[in-house]
């Protein structure tokens, strides 16, 4: 396991600005269906499921995982940030192109895919730049350093397959629909469920108190995923409406969650703190997930993948991490002598679990709305998302507001 570099750790603006954005979009999300009813459950090409899917995938889970890796490659990795002085402008670039890419997946305007296309990929590549340097030079955790590169790699590829889709849509060009289906296998397999995997290599035993895989099966998985992906992808633009693509991303998705849920067999029950369970509920729901997909159940699958599974994964971590890069603010700024608050009185696991039951309920009602697709289930689905992502972006407000009342106690603020 990794030694943690607190003094590498960057300024706390540069990953908060992230990850503070998650539960706005998850607002966002919620607003969608609340507009929309069952229109955005009913087929994954309807406008408003698509802007739906970008809404989870970019401005949630993106902004999450964002966030989070600059927070986790300095002080975990001990990779630098090349130009990190520039975090400020690509948060604005990130969301910015995410949000006309939802607005003209939504409306079907041109201009705003224009400008999607352009910036979401320059935004990736962007992330590339500035962190990828740092992963080739940093000393030790090969494995580590590789799982994250390969990535980081895999989400410029579908940003540069998804901004040429985007620009398609703006010339009235139709998709042709096996390029979707690349675009979100890249994304979510090689991207999304692959960093996971590779981080849960340290956040599992750190905070779950779990056991790890060991390196050489680890290794193996990687090299399995990244071989099986990039073939299937290739097969599936050979051979139009092959199912090997999507196996292979359910075969990936599912064999993470089943690897993640065995090492947490043997925590005790007196460490099942918030993090452990939002893993536990996000992992079973990714489970479900892949067998969706095997079982050709798409819509049922990205809705509990992309609306559930993930989210509860990154959105649990999120309630560690700020917390955690508030601490390291006072550590900074608090005289030595002071006695600092722990992580877990800047926000105690009780309110973390409060995040934990809004999301758990509002889940089910988001998979009902799908099996069922019917206006007032959607309706009531929003508000479950609604109340669920408000709940979450209070939870870590509060972390913040209590950093800062400590502060104000110890004399540190005007």
């Amino acid at each position: 396991m990794p030694k943690l570099r607190l003094d590498q750790a960057p300024p706390a603006t540069l990953p908060l600005r992230f990850l503070l954005a998650m539960p706005c979009w998850g607002v966002v999300g919620a607003a969608l269906l609340l507009v929309d009813g069952d229109a955005a459950l009913l087929s994954r090409w309807h406008p408003a499921t698509l802007a739906l899917v970008h809404v989870w995938t970019l401005g949630v889970l993106g902004n999450a995982m964002l966030g989070s890796l600059l927070q986790f490659l300095p002080a975990a990795v001990g990779a630098h940030l090349r130009g990190w002085r520039g975090v400020p402008a690509l948060h604005a670039a990130f969301n910015l192109g995410a949000l006309l890419l939802v607005a003209g997946l939504y409306t079907q305007a041109r201009w705003p895919l224009w400008i999607a296309g352009v910036v979401l990929p320059a935004s990736f590549l962007w992330l590339g730049a500035m962190t990828v340097p740092g992963l080739v030079t940093a000393a030790g955790e090969r494995l580590l350093r590789s799982g994250i590169g390969l990535a980081l790699g895999f989400g410029m590829l579908a940003a540069l397959v998804g901004g040429g889709l985007a620009l398609l849509l703006a010339r009235r060009i139709a998709w042709p629909p096996v390029a979707v289906d690349v675009h979100a296998g890249l994304g979510v397999l090689g991207w999304m469920v692959l960093l996971l995997a590779t981080v849960a290599r340290v956040v599992m035993p750190m905070f779950q108190g779990t056991g790890s895989v060991p390196p050489r099966i680890q290794a193996a998985w990687l090299a399995v995923v990244v071989i099986a992906l990039l073939t299937t992808a290739a097969v599936h633009l050979r051979f139009s409406g092959d199912r090997t693509l999507a196996l292979a991303v359910a075969g990936g998705a599912a064999s993470f969650a089943l690897a993640a849920l065995w090492l947490q067999r043997r925590v005790p029950p007196a460490r099942h703190n918030a993090l452990f369970l939002h893993w536990r509920a996000g992992l079973l729901a990714l489970f479900v997930a892949a067998l969706a997909l095997a079982g050709g159940q798409g819509m049922v699958a990205g809705v509990l993948a992309l609306g559930v599974g993930l989210p509860l994964l990154v959105g649990g971590m999120t309630l560690e991490i700020v917390p955690f890069v508030d601490w390291i603010v006072l550590r900074r700024r608090v005289p030595r002598g002071v006695q600092l608050p722990g992580v877990q009185r800047l926000l105690p696991d009780a309110s973390r679990r409060r995040a934990l039951i809004a999301h758990t309920v509002a889940a089910p009602l988001l998979v009902a709305a799908t099996l069922w697709p019917t206006p007032w289930l959607a309706r009531l689905a929003a508000l479950g998302q609604l109340v669920a992502w408000s709940v979450h972006g209070h939870t870590l407000a509060s972390a913040l507001l209590a950093g800062r009342a400590f502060l104000r106690r110890a004399g540190q603020l005007a």
